[in-house]
Parts: structure tokens; C-alpha cells; sequence
């Protein structure tokens, strides 16, 4: 191309030598765009840029300021977690339990009456011997709590199964420990009333069916107060059994949960300890006439010491302070997990 085209045309610049301007009180001097935004040369203390004074450019200094107002009693935090777990299952606007937990439990209920209803029924019929089958007495008020069938092989596991299943797993997945440890809750209140929540629920359902067992038959057939008074220590003892039973299932429910992410692994888990290592002592127990074994099994540990608390015929043939002593230990080994398990909760989503 001839020179002479070139006449009158701008001279060319280099790049590093050139200023762009990118708006128009926003120019940034200095090298190549790449160089500019990586810097790997010796020329940084060339580049220079300025902030544009447009309300894009902008920058707002925020200051934070604490919070000098009065907090809640330390009480009222907890109420507050407490019945966002147990209003839960009556009415919205707390803990969402599923229509499958709600309704499971509603039948657990209703079918935990049924020795009531056999009671009163024989009872107003007049059939002395049947009401002697139903009726309060030291062995039906141990059956009403620790009933093998159907209570606690088909109600008490899947109940205390669909409460732990994600009450502290789902906390941990989802976050939402952010939102209990970011106010003024500390980890031992957050683990009790997550631990006391679903213990009352199982002691609604397990003694409160109790109570009803008791206090009904004392007002439809007119006990009197010398039957009240031959009855209501065996009373006390199957209400204490009670409490036995959903300290226990609760303790290892919220130990599983709190060594998981989803609700499906702490549900199966209990039942599989409650009823495995239940079949595991039997079968030996079977073949080799040796009831020792049913120290690991929660639910007879449980029930060997509710025999001796009751006063009732024993089935175990090993002393009953050893099945103390698997309670103890279990319930022990459950809350120090969850201690732990709780203890490395972070703030944030894990």
C-alpha cells in the first residue's frame, strides 16, 4: 500500500502507553487489561484507579452495632424450642411433622385404649371374670407399659423412630443450627429440649394412656379408697417404668440422629438395636438356655428392671441389677455421643 494513504492518520500507540476510559470520571491507566487485573510485572505502582462518583460506584461504610436491649429469660428461649417440636403435631405454624407421623401417632393412641375400653366394657356388663382379664392389676398395669405385643415391637419403636428421625440431622444438614447458635442459645439447652420434646411426646402417648387406664376404671366402677390405696404404689412403679422406657428409646434415637444427615438412617437404626438385638437374645436364650445375653437388648434391660420395680413375675433368669446396670450404661454411652455429636454442631451449613 502506497505511503501516501497514510497521510494524515494517527500515529499507532502501544497498548501499555494508551489510557481507556470506561466511563467517563472512571479512566484506569496503566498496562494491558490482563497485566492490569493479574499484575505479575514490577509496574504495579504505575496503575492507579479512580471511584466514580455515581451512585454505582459508591461505597458505604457499615459499622455494627450491638444490641443493648433486654433479652428473654433464658426459660422463655427454651419454651420456645420446646413447643415449636410439641405444638408440632397438633397445629401449623411449628415444627412441620408429616401427615404420616401425625396420623401414626393419633392410632398409637387410640389403639393404647383398647385396654381401657375391654375393662370398662366387662366391667358394665357385669363379667366378673373377663373384667378380672382387663382390669387394673399388677400385671396389666406392667403389660400397658412394656407389653411386648403389640406396644413395643409394633408402637413405642416406630413412634420414637419418627420423632428422632430428623429432629438434630436435619439441623445439621440443612443449616438451621444457624439459626438456633447465632442467638443466645447454648448448646445444652438447644440438646435438651430437643432430648425433652420427644421424650414427652412418648410419655404422652405411653403414660398418659396409663393414667387414663387407671383413673377411669377408679371413676366408672366406684373403687374405693382401700382399693386405691392396695393399687396406686403399683400405679407409681408402671408410671416410673414409663419414664424409664422413653428416656431410654429417646436417649438412643437422638444419638443416631445426631451421627446423621437425613431422616431415614436414625428411624431404621433404632428399630434394627430395639428389635435385633432383642431376636439376637432370644435365639441364644432358645438354644442354650441363657437369658444373659438380653443385657443388650434395650427394650428387655428395660422391662427386667420394670419387673423388679413392679413387683411382678420374672421372665429374665440373671439377677435384675445386671439389666440395671446395661440401662446405666447405654443410656450413658448414648448421651455422651450426643454431647459430642452436638458439641461440633457448626453455625454454619455443614
Amino acid at each position: 500500500m502506497p505511503d501516501d494513504d497514510l497521510v494524515g492518520e494517527e500515529p499507532f500507540e502501544p497498548v501499555q502507553d494508551k489510557v481507556e476510559t470506561y466511563g467517563a470520571e472512571t479512566p484506569v491507566t496503566g498496562q494491558t487489561k490482563m497485566q492490569a487485573a493479574w499484575s505479575a510485572d514490577t509496574g504495579d505502582e504505575e496503575t492507579s484507579a479512580k471511584v466514580a462518583s455515581s451512585p454505582q460506584g459508591q461505597i458505604f461504610e457499615q459499622i455494627y452495632t450491638p444490641w443493648e436491649g433486654t433479652l428473654n429469660p433464658r426459660w422463655m428461649r427454651n419454651w420456645a424450642i420446646l413447643r415449636h417440636h410439641i405444638l408440632g403435631i397438633f397445629k401449623k405454624g411449628h415444627r412441620p411433622w408429616n401427615i404420616p407421623t401425625r396420623l401414626f401417632i393419633f392410632f398409637v393412641v387410640i389403639a393404647s385404649m383398647t385396654d381401657v375400653a375391654l375393662a370398662l366394657l366387662f366391667g358394665m356388663i357385669g363379667e366378673p371374670t373377663l373384667y378380672d382379664i382387663w382390669g387394673v392389676n399388677r400385671d396389666n398395669l406392667y403389660g400397658h407399659v412394656m407389653g411386648f405385643f403389640p406396644r413395643n415391637i409394633l408402637y413405642y419403636p416406630i413412634v420414637a423412630a419418627l420423632l428422632v428421625g430428623g429432629i438434630i440431622s436435619e439441623d445439621r444438614s440443612h443449616g438451621t443450627s444457624a439459626l438456633y447458635f447465632s442467638r443466645p442459645i447454648n448448646r445444652f439447652d438447644y440438646t435438651a429440649m430437643k432430648f425433652l420434646s420427644v421424650c414427652l411426646i412418648l410419655l404422652f402417648i405411653i403414660n398418659g394412656t396409663l393414667a387414663a387406664y387407671y383413673f377411669v376404671d377408679i371413676l366408672v366402677m366406684g373403687k374405693g379408697w382401700a382399693w386405691i390405696i392396695d393399687t396406686f404404689p403399683m400405679f407409681l412403679a408402671a408410671f416410673g417404668c414409663g419414664i424409664i422406657l422413653s428416656f431410654t428409646y429417646t436417649s438412643i434415637g437422638l444419638a443416631l440422629s445426631s451421627i446423621s444427615r437425613g431422616r431415614f438412617f436414625p428411624a431404621i437404626g433404632l428399630i434394627a438395636i430395639l428389635m435385633g438385638t432383642r431376636s439376637i437374645a432370644a435365639i441364644v436364650d432358645a438354644l442354650f438356655e441363657r437369658s444373659l445375653l438380653y443385657i443388650i437388648s434395650p427394650y428387655d434391660s428395660v422391662a427386667h428392671v420394670c419387673q423388679a420395680l413392679i413387683g411382678t413375675e420374672m421372665t429374665y433368669q440373671h439377677p435384675w441389677v445386671w439389666s440395671l446396670v446395661s440401662v446405666v450404661i447405654m443410656n450413658g454411652l448414648a448421651l455422651y455421643l450426643l454431647a459430642n455429636r452436638v458439641s461440633s454442631m457448626e453455625v454454619t451449613r455443614e
